[in-house]
């Protein structure tokens, strides 16, 4: 079989520009979150093939990278079916993983418990513009606290991120299930009707109010389909109505607490607008659910909701939980558009050594460089080429402020 170059479709080769953006964006996430209380965790890449299709991924467990039993344990001698030889995947998410680690390791952890992970995870989903295959997330999560008070504080975490990288006027789009599920009710939708209504409704950004109607009529009556899109008439906003504040009240949502919250201590840098047509695709969601929109991106970049029922899937117990992801390929992709570069407080030298330097002298130039970067500098050590000025010129790119030159006197 013929070797290649290329990577597999839908995943990418990382240059060392692009990895030193990425490691400083992780970096100041980690210190971001964990002044917010937040402990770094790893689950594995790898999860049970009956988790990641217990009906809770939605659209992503149709995307999932299976794989197949090890050694003894594979027969392909004869013919079988995928579920004979498949006992595991790579995770779509970094969610179900958690929910799993919980159930695992309750005990052992403070309540409530409040999560980082970041790493990688695979959809074989159609690639384009800030999607891949395999690609890095970015999760915070709160379990075992049932109050609007985690959710509070998942957005100012989450937010106070984009700031420190210089995002600014965007979005958070907010909405709750219970409200979702209650507008679908009272227009005269059956419950066992509401995701196929949800999925639509979830494409207005893509179709319009129009072809959302024109999709809505092919399964249901004009009377309902009217009197459900009616209600949507005079939502949302950041101005939120008397007729949506007495619906959260009806159905106990925590939405006008979150929202009231939110907008006390926040900084102008972004707005929180009620979106009652905001749906998110994943299954589990139960409660408040959450958008980050962007103009500079067309699109969401990041998002998360509360999940209360996930984790009694595996323990048979009701646990509140509640998460909120950024986009980081998203958002590491705009940085890269905008020629972002990492701040270097430390400053970077470089020795470029002629060949003609004598051992003795070489041991000096290795013993200063070791001072230097003692002191905290960053401090790189090469052989001079013969197209020096071109050798410099690539130095200077990569942020070396301070070049010596070493000759043998």
């Amino acid at each position: 079989m013929a070797m290649t170059k290329k990577p597999v479709t839908g995943m990418k080769d990382i240059l060392p520009e692009e990895m030193a953006v990425r490691n400083y964006c992780i970096g100041l996430i980690r210190d971001t979150y964990s002044r917010f209380g937040f402990s770094s965790i790893e689950t594995p890449a790898v999860e049970h093939i009956g988790n990641l299709l217990s009906k809770q991924g939605g659209e992503n467990e149709k995307l999932i990278f299976k794989i197949l039993k090890r050694g003894e344990k594979l027969d392909l001698s004869h013919e079988t079916t995928e579920e004979a030889v498949t006992d595991s995947g790579l995770r779509y998410d970094l969610t179900l993983p958690l929910t799993r680690y919980y159930a695992a390791h309750a005990s052992e952890l403070p309540s409530p418990f409040k999560a980082l992970q970041i790493g990688n995870v695979f959809r074989a989903d159609r690639p384009q513009r800030g999607r891949y295959r395999q690609f890095t997330q970015c999760d915070i999560d709160i379990l075992g606290d049932p109050s609007p008070l985690a959710e509070i504080d998942l957005i100012l975490a989450t937010t106070t991120v984009l700031t420190k990288l210089d995002f600014h006027g965007f979005t958070i789009r907010i909405n709750d299930r219970k409200l979702l599920k209650r507008t679908a009710e009272k227009a005269g939708f059956n419950e066992s009707d509401f995701e196929k209504v949800f999925i639509i409704l979830d494409k207005m950004d893509k179709i319009g109010w129009e072809g959302v109607r024109a999709e809505l009529s092919e399964s249901f009556p004009e009377e309902t389909v009217s009197a459900y899109l009616a209600s949507f008439k005079n939502s949302g906003g950041e101005e939120v109505s008397e007729d949506d504040i007495s619906l959260m009240n009806e159905t106990g949502s925590p939405l006008m607490t979150i929202i009231s919250a939110v907008n006390e201590v926040k900084s102008p840098d972004f707005r929180v607008v009620y979106d009652p047509t905001l749906v998110r695709g994943m299954g589990y969601y139960t409660g408040p659910i959450f958008e980050i929109a962007m103009d500079e991106f067309g699109g969401s970049v990041g998002g998360g909701g509360r999940y209360d029922e996930m984790i009694g899937k595996f323990t048979g117990q009701a646990t509140p939980a509640v998460g909120f992801s950024i986009g980081f390929e998203r958002i590491i992709m705009l940085l890269l558009e905008r020629g972002f570069s990492v701040p270097d407080a430390a400053g970077k030298i470089a020795f470029l050594i002629d060949k003609n330097v004598p051992d003795a002298k070489l041991a000096g130039i290795f013993r200063e460089a070791m001072e230097l970067r003692a002191e905290g500098k960053c401090v790189d050590i090469a052989r001079m080429k013969k197209n020096k000025k071109f050798q410099k010129e690539q130095l200077a790119s990569a942020g070396f402020e301070e070049i010596r030159e070493c000759y043998a006197d």
